[in-house]
């Protein structure tokens, strides 16, 4: 496919992985990267091949900088192995955001991004670039919109306990230490999510028991 504009190249490869579940190998084979240098008039080959990418426009966000088997740690990992510039980190925290449902879930990958970063030793201005002020803004309207939504139907619970703060919590407790009060409630409420009763639930030496929630059903162990 010979797409010679930079931006139409990245949404058209984002098209194929997202609308058709294309493989990253079969996105590249369809629009190879377009080598630095090399004149848009001219021919692309059809064959990808592994030298640098033509810059980025201003503002454009490059998704192939993240790999779809990459993990946060193993992203965080690779920005301070790689000495990754600040610039650079920029753009990979908008395009990691953007692979998140929305902005609420796409803040909640950025905290992650930052705690790691932080564990590993990053400097404060690689932490500072993980901060898309546009993301965060559209975040703390989607939660203001689900705590209305929540007090009209009666239902008030503070941010302390929002599903962003319990996971942020849990994700940072270290398992080696003796669990708190706010321990046990945190993991109290994310189990509340998946099908066990917690006054049947018994953890103990890293065994969990309890039984499925069935209405009008015989309880069935799990």
């Amino acid at each position: 496919i010979l797409l010679t504009d930079k931006t139409k190249r990245d949404q058209a490869r984002r098209r194929f992985k997202k609308g058709y579940n294309f493989s990253e190998k079969q996105v590249f084979a369809l629009i190879p990267k377009q080598t630095a240098g090399r004149k848009k008039e001219g021919a692309v080959s059809n064959t990808p091949d592994t030298t640098q990418e033509i810059e980025p426009e201003e503002g454009t966000v490059n998704v192939c900088q993240i790999s779809p088997k990459e993990t946060i740690r193993d992203l965080a990992e690779r920005i301070i192995r790689d000495n990754i510039s600040e610039k650079e980190v920029e753009v990979i925290a908008k395009a990691l955001s953007g692979t998140a449902s929305n902005a609420s879930a796409g803040l909640s990958r950025l905290t992650r991004l930052r705690r790691e970063l932080k564990a590993l030793g990053a400097s404060k201005k690689i932490i500072s670039a993980t901060f898309i002020p546009d993301i965060t803004c559209s975040a703390n309207k989607i939660q203001k919109e689900n705590r209305l939504l929540r007090e009209n139907e009666g239902i008030y619970y503070p941010d302390h306990f929002s599903l962003e703060s319990v996971k942020e919590r849990l994700d940072s407790y270290v398992v080696s230490n003796i669990p708190d009060k706010q321990a046990l409630a945190d993991v109290m409420i994310m189990l509340c999510i998946r099908p066990g009763e917690i006054k049947d639930l018994h953890i103990f030496n890293g065994n969990v028991t309890g039984y499925g929630k069935n209405r009008d059903q015989q309880d069935i162990p799990r």
